[in-house]
Order: structure tokens, then C-alpha cells, then sequence
């Protein structure tokens, strides 16, 4: 204590009075104030404590920005997720679903043809049509229409009954059978 100058660590008083007391300070080198202070201390001690400043929150400089092709991907990303391929850091050119969709409806809407409500499932379309297959969160992958097999939307039982038909047609009819001769039977 006899080392640290800063009032946080009590009084000058109870520093000088220590030091007294320790005898780094002798009677005579005492200052003139201490006598006068240990006769009439004050009412309150005089602690040092640290002014509170009000907290005032700090203005924020910078404004949100939020520009409309934000509002795009987040409408994308709510209905499609990340979209059906990884975004690849490596490839320099690669470009993702997400902004590819935002081009196409920027070039949809630019055109004006199509109306605001419309333009979202309109811009699914369009990619649709050149290839880049969008899957709705939780639902089954979307297949181009020309694309679609009819093989594949048919059932199993109506391909077994299919077949069973085909075998019923397909079956020549019974012809009558020879009779065949039984020796035992037979009359002379």
C-alpha cells in the first residue's frame, strides 16, 4: 500500500496513517493536515469511486440496408431452402441457384409482362424450362412436364392388372383334347 499512489485504495488519511505506523514515516515528517483531520474527520469518508456516466446508447451510423433482391432470395430460401446444389467456393464462375433465380426475375420483371403476384412461380417456370429443377422444402422434386415418362406415374397394381389382361388375350383358347384311349375300356 506504501507504493501505490492511487486514492482507489483508501484515504489519503488512512495511507499516511499507516505509513506512521509502519514507521516509513517518521512524527516529524508528518503533514500539517493530519493532526487537524484526526481531530475533526469529516461525516462521510471520502472513498473514491469511479464517476458513473449515464449510459446513453450510441446512435447507430450505419443504416440497414436492404436492397430488392434481399427480399428475393428470402422469399427464395423460405420456399426452396439452399436449392438442389451446394454452393462451391472453388469454382470461381459458379453460380448459384438462388442467384440465378434472382436474375431471371429481375429479367422477367424488367420485361413487364407478367404480373407482380405471378412472378415468382412464373421465374420457376422459365428456370424450369431450361433445365435448373427447383425443390419446394418438403416437397417431391419438380420434373419437367416433357421430361415425364408415363411409366413412372403408373401404380403397381394397375400394372399388374394391365399384365393379367394382356395374359388373359394373349392365352389361345382350349382346344379340345384327343380322347385319349383307355384299354381297360374298350368295347369289341
Amino acid at each position: 500500500m506504501a507504493g501505490s499512489r492511487l486514492e482507489k485504495f483508501g484515504t489519503v488519511f488512512t495511507r499516511v496513517r499507516d505509513l506512521l505506523r509502519a514507521g516509513v514515516l517518521k512524527p516529524e515528517e508528518k503533514p500539517i493536515w493530519y493532526d487537524v483531520y484526526a481531530a475533526f474527520p469529516p461525516k462521510k469518508e471520502p472513498l473514491y469511486q469511479k464517476p458513473r456516466r449515464p449510459r446513453v446508447p450510441a446512435a447507430d451510423p450505419v443504416p440497414q440496408l436492404f436492397y430488392k433482391e434481399d427480399e428475393i432470395r428470402a422469399k427464395f430460401f423460405e420456399v426452396y431452402g439452399n436449392g438442389p446444389k451446394a454452393f462451391e467456393p472453388l469454382m470461381p464462375n459458379f453460380i448459384s441457384s438462388c442467384q440465378k433465380f434472382v436474375m431471371k426475375y429481375s429479367e422477367l420483371e424488367s420485361r413487364g409482362d407478367i404480373k407482380p403476384e405471378l412472378l415468382f412461380e412464373e421465374t420457376a417456370k422459365a428456370l424450369l424450362s431450361e433445365g435448373i429443377y427447383l425443390r419446394k422444402r418438403g416437397g417431391p422434386v419438380q420434373v419437367a412436364p416433357e421430361s415425364r415418362d408415363p411409366l413412372l406415374s403408373m401404380k403397381l397394381t394397375d400394372m399388374l392388372a394391365e399384365q393379367q389382361k394382356d395374359k388373359e388375350t394373349n392365352i389361345p383358347e382350349k382346344q379340345p383334347e384327343a380322347e385319349t384311349l383307355n384299354p381297360d375300356s374298350q368295347t369289341s
